[in-house]
C-alpha cells in the first residue's frame, strides 16, 4: 500500500525535492504502522524503485526481481556459447539501476546477464568531490590490482574513479566499488550472492590474460528520446560527450577507444581485429603536457586520424634555440612525440663519478689505483658488500681502542702503586743513596 501510494505520488513531486522527501517519510511512515518490526532504508532523494529493493533486500527477500539464476553459471555460458575467461566488458545504468555483463564471442561482444542493483547513491549526474554522497559517470577500467578479496566488502571491484578525465576536471573522491549488499554512498551496492557472480567472471578474464576489464558508468541509456527530455538538465554537454561511447559500442558491439583532449573524452569505435587501448586514458595536446608527471611511461599516445578541437598555439622558442622538433599547434592533428624511455632518460643525466657523493664526503678528483692486497674481499656496488666492510671496519677500530685502553690502564695502576710507596707514612723503607748523594753528605 505505501509503495502504491509512493509510486503514484512520485511523478507529482517532480522538481520539488521538499515534496519528494515529504512523500517519503509518509510512504516511510505507513510501513512502520503496518509491521513492528523497523526496517532502515536509505531515502536521501532516492526513486521509490531503489526503495523497494532496500526493503526487499532488508526483508530477506532475495534475490532482487530480475537476477539471473545465479547457481546455473555454467549453463548459463553454454547457453549462450560462452566460457569463463573469455574478455569481459560491463555497463552501468543509474537511472534503471541495471548492470549488464558483455563477453567477447568470436569478434564482437554478446550480452551474457543483466543484473538489478540493489542501491546506489544520489541522483544522475557525475561525481564532483569527497563526501558529495554521488554516483560517478564516465568511462572507467579495471585491472588485477582493483580487485579487492579483503576488507568491508572481500568481493569487489574499484572502479578506478577519479581517472584522468575527472582530474582534468577537478573531481576528488577515492575508493569507489561495485561491491555486495545493499548499502552505498558513491558505490554500486549488488547484493552478495550477485556480486560474488560478478567478481568471479571478472577475475577470471583477468587471469586469461585480459589486461583491464573496461567499465562504463552511464545516467541512463543514453538514445535520442531519452536525452531529449533531459534538454534543461546542466549535465546535457556531458552526456551528449558519454553518447559518443555508447553509441560507438551500441554500433560495433566492441568497447571504443578511450582518449582526452582539451578536458572532453574523445571516443572511436573499434573494428572487428583491432585492440583498443588498454589502461589509463590516452591524452594528446596541452591535456597531455598539464597530467602526465615525467616518470610516466604507461600512456598510450593518441592515434593521429582521431578529431582534434580548435588548435591552440604553443609558445614559440626563441629564433637563437633550434627546437628539437617542428613547430605545431597542440591540436594539429598529430600526436606529441612519445616520452623517452628510461634508457634514453638516462643519457641526460650526468655521469654518476662527476657528480658530488651525499653527506660532507667529496668526490675523489681523479681515480687512484689500488694494489691488490688493498682490494676489498667483494663487490663494493652491491650494498651487502658495503655493510660488510663498513662493519669491518668499525670492528678493527673498536678492538684497537680497546688495546690502547688496556695499555693506559697498567701504565696508570702501576705509578699509582710507586706513589703509595713513596707517601705511605706507617712504612719506613730504606733508600740506598747513590755514591754522589755519598760524596756530598761527607
Amino acid at each position: 500500500m505505501a509503495l502504491d501510494f509512493l509510486r503514484s505520488w512520485w511523478p507529482a513531486t517532480r522538481g520539488s525535492r521538499s515534496r519528494r522527501i515529504a512523500a517519503v517519510g509518509l510512504a516511510s511512515a505507513m510501513l512502520a504502522t503496518g509491521s513492528a518490526q523497523a526496517i532502515t532504508i536509505e531515502i536521501d532523494d532516492v526513486a521509490p524503485d531503489r526503495v523497494e529493493r532496500q526493503r526487499a533486500f532488508a526483508e530477506g527477500a532475495l534475490p532482487l526481481a530480475g537476477t539471473p539464476d545465479l547457481g546455473q553459471l555454467n549453463d548459463r555460458l553454454a547457453a549462450k556459447g560462452l566460457k569463463a575467461g573469455a574478455a569481459m566488458f560491463i555497463r552501468i545504468f543509474k537511472s534503471e539501476s541495471e548492470l549488464e555483463v558483455w563477453m567477447q564471442k568470436g569478434t564482437q561482444y554478446v550480452l551474457f546477464a543483466t543484473y538489478p542493483i540493489c542501491h546506489w547513491a544520489g541522483t544522475i549526474g557525475p561525481k564532483l568531490r569527497e563526501g558529495d554522497k554521488q554516483n560517478p559517470e564516465g568511462f572507467y577500467s579495471v585491472g588485477a590490482r582493483q580487485l579487492h578479496r579483503i576488507g568491508r566488502w572481500p568481493r569487489s571491484l574499484n572502479i578506478g574513479f577519479p581517472n584522468t578525465f575527472d582530474r582534468a576536471h577537478g573531481r576528488t573522491g577515492s575508493y569507489i566499488l561495485v561491491h555486495g549488499g545493499c548499502s552505498s554512498v558513491g558505490c554500486f551496492a549488488m547484493t552478495n550472492a550477485v556480486m560474488a557472480e560478478i567478481f568471479a567472471l571478472a577475475e577470471q578474464s583477468l587471469r586469461a590474460g585480459q589486461a583491464r576489464v573496461d567499465l562504463h558508468v552511464f545516467p541512463f541509456r543514453l538514445t535520442d528520446a531519452n536525452l531529449a527530455m533531459q534538454a534543461q538538465s546542466p549535465w546535457l554537454d556531458f552526456w551528449r560527450n558519454l553518447k559518443e561511447g555508447y553509441d560507438a559500442f551500441e554500433q560495433t558491439r566492441l568497447p571504443p577507444r578511450v582518449g582526452i583532449c582539451d578536458r572532453r573524452y574523445v571516443l572511436e569505435p573499434q573494428r572487428p581485429g583491432e585492440v583498443g587501448d588498454e589502461g589509463p586514458l590516452a591524452l594528446c595536446g596541452v591535456s597531455r603536457a598539464a597530467l602526465v608527471e615525467p616518470s610516466s611511461q604507461s600512456l598510450a599516445v593518441l592515434p593521429p586520424d582521431w578529431p582534434q578541437p580548435t588548435p591552440l598555439l604553443l609558445q614559440q622558442p626563441s629564433s637563437e634555440e633550434t627546437p628539437p622538433h617542428p613547430i605545431r599547434s597542440a591540436y594539429s592533428g598529430m600526436p606529441l612525440p612519445p616520452l623517452p624511455s628510461l634508457a634514453e632518460q638516462s643519457l641526460l643525466l650526468p655521469p654518476r663519478e662527476n657528480r658530488p657523493l651525499r653527506g660532507p664526503r667529496l668526490a675523489a678528483a681523479a681515480p687512484m689505483a689500488v694494489p691488490p692486497t688493498m682490494r676489498p674481499p667483494c663487490n663494493i656496488g652491491l650494498a651487502s658488500c658495503r655493510k660488510f666492510l663498513a662493519l669491518r671496519s668499525t670492528t678493527s677500530r673498536h678492538r684497537g681502542s680497546t688495546g690502547a685502553t688496556r695499555v693506559s690502564h697498567a701504565a696508570g695502576a702501576e705509578m699509582s702503586r710507586a706513589l703509595s710507596r713513596l707517601t705511605a707514612p706507617h712504612r719506613t723503607e730504606a733508600i740506598t743513596a747513590t755514591p754522589l748523594q755519598k760524596r756530598g753528605a761527607r
